[in-house]
């Protein structure tokens, strides 16, 4: 079982907008949410689920507002959580910022994209980019529209509308990588890995059929080959297009893309990195009301700062945060990964054109300083 309401709350615990999907549980309870949540963080007890009776919270915030579920069923609550994610992001594609003043400046496109991400507690069209073509911020368009829906939301392809038409067809690509790194002041790596993401902008005419082809060290053991290096991805996660069951029997990601930009699969890959940027720093106390502190970085740069200091002893123990680094490195990923190829195939035989874009960037890269 799923969720049997859905409500959108401010910070004090006002409900700004709520939809019953199931009528089991009394919409009177979420006057219960907000002092259980204040209980457990006196408590420091803070929990993603909370339960009242026999009827259960489940529960994000994101910026001023509470997401909250309620449900008295033994519910999946990680569909619940994904759900609630996913609403994020769909009133995010809408309205730019989710915020207390998005939702009550757009209460009917609320109302509506609810019925619609919904029916009896359980996900139904999720993709802003479908939803977006039936249910519009304009009040006017949204009367029309209501007359006929779109064959994409009864299809099996529910995440790409039909007659789609361009000129020139073509697909990008991108491989974003980010690392995760934590060093010690002695310059050992304490932690590290790898989170990468493909990412695609997708301008193809009709219905195609894409067949993507990386070099997986599973695929590559699978057919008996092992030329070159190869990469062993872990806890991969595909958009709702790619053929899971294909993907299981021969690793082969084969799917029908969603029109323009899209998030085809995440992963991680849990490996020892090697630091791309060194930092060397050194910290210096002069007096009470002096510190200087020098950070150098590999032989290019160099930085050196004085800090005047208003002169105020303190024996406790001062606080060493460690150097944060933010960069991005074109065209190189620090795993090795690489598109091998990638297979456009409609039935029209029209001839697309792929490009491909490798992107390394910092994700949480930390060095201890060393006072």
């Amino acid at each position: 079982m799923s969720a049997s309401a859905i409500f959108v709350l401010d910070l004090k615990g006002k409900v700004l907008i709520c939809r019953n999907y199931k009528g089991d549980v009394d919409m009177s309870e979420i006057d219960h949410f907000m002092p259980l949540l204040m209980q457990h963080e006196e408590e420091g007890l803070l929990c993603p689920v909370m339960s009242h009776g026999n009827v259960h919270f489940m529960w994000i915030k994101h910026s001023n507002l509470y997401l909250v579920a309620t449900t008295n069923k033994n519910s999946n609550a990680s569909l619940v959580y994904a759900f609630l994610y996913k609403l994020v992001e769909v009133f995010t594609e809408y309205f730019k910022e989710l915020e207390e003043e998005s939702i009550q400046d757009n209460f009917v496109v609320v109302y509506e994209l609810l019925d619609e991400l919904m029916d009896f507690g359980f996900p139904q069209t999720t993709d802003s980019k479908i939803l977006q073509e039936y249910i519009t911020q304009e009040g006017a368009k949204l009367e029309v529209a209501k007359s006929k829906v779109p064959t994409t939301v009864t299809n099996a392809v529910s995440w790409r509308s039909e007659g789609i038409k361009y000129k020139k067809n073509e697909v990008f690509i991108d491989v974003i990588e980010s690392i995760n790194v934590l060093v010690n002041a002695n310059g050992s790596v304490m932690s590290s890995d790898i989170v990468g993401s493909i990412k695609l902008k997708t301008m193809l005419s009709g219905m195609p059929e894409l067949r993507l082809g990386l070099n997986d060290r599973v695929l590559f053991g699978l057919t008996g080959r092992d030329k070159g290096k190869t990469v062993m991805m872990e806890d991969v996660k595909f958009h709702q297009c790619v053929r899971l069951s294909r993907f299981e029997s021969d690793r082969t990601i084969s799917f029908i893309p969603p029109d323009g930009e899209s998030e085809l699969m995440s992963y991680r890959i849990n490996t020892h990195v090697k630091p791309l940027i060194w930092i060397e720093s050194v910290i210096e106390k002069f007096s009470h009301s002096r510190v200087e502190i020098m950070v150098k970085g590999g032989k290019e740069f160099l930085m050196r700062a004085h800090f005047g200091l208003p002169s105020v002893e303190n024996e406790e123990a001062e606080s060493k945060p460690p150097i944060t680094v933010k960069f991005e490195i074109p065209y190189f990923t620090v795993s090795g990964i690489q598109v091998r190829y990638m297979k456009i195939i409609e039935k029209s035989g029209y001839q697309a054109l792929p490009w491909v874009r490798y992107i390394t960037q910092s994700g949480d890269y930390q060095l201890r300083t060393n006072v």
